[in-house]
């Protein structure tokens, strides 16, 4: 059974503007609640903690195969580009299980810092 989107998150996605040139195509993101936009790189066999946050949802977008991605109780392998809704204070775990590093861009929607971290389980022994 697949989830619906939450309203936010189709709030998100409809403000997505996608334009097509005559050398291919842009996707634009929107960023006016935007806390922070960053590019994450995980090592082969490397995995971030398991992970929730109170202040802020995520939007990710996979630009590596070899990802294998948890979001609340569903995990899969993302295809490169795959778009990816994380909604506030729901577990989540990026990992790699390629032989080379691979990226996720993350944005963060609405206002948080690192410190809006829980992690759940961590296996570099983080709290």
């Amino acid at each position: 059974m697949t989830k619906s989107p939450s309203d936010d998150e189709k709030n998100f996605r409809a403000r997505i503007i996608e334009d097509i040139r005559p050398w291919g195509k842009f996707r634009a993101y929107p960023h006016k609640n935007t806390g922070s936009i960053k590019i994450i790189t995980v090592k082969p066999g490397a995995s971030l903690s398991l992970q929730f946050h109170h202040r802020r949802s995520e939007f990710w977008i996979a630009l590596d195969r070899g990802l294998e991605i948890t979001v609340g109780k569903k995990v899969w392998r993302p295809k490169k580009g795959e778009e990816i809704y994380v909604p506030r204070k729901t577990a989540h775990r990026l990992r790699c299980v390629g032989r080379s590093p691979a990226r996720v861009m993350e944005i963060w929607l609405g206002h948080s810092d690192e410190s809006d971290i829980v992690r759940l389980e961590d296996k570099y022994g983080r709290s």
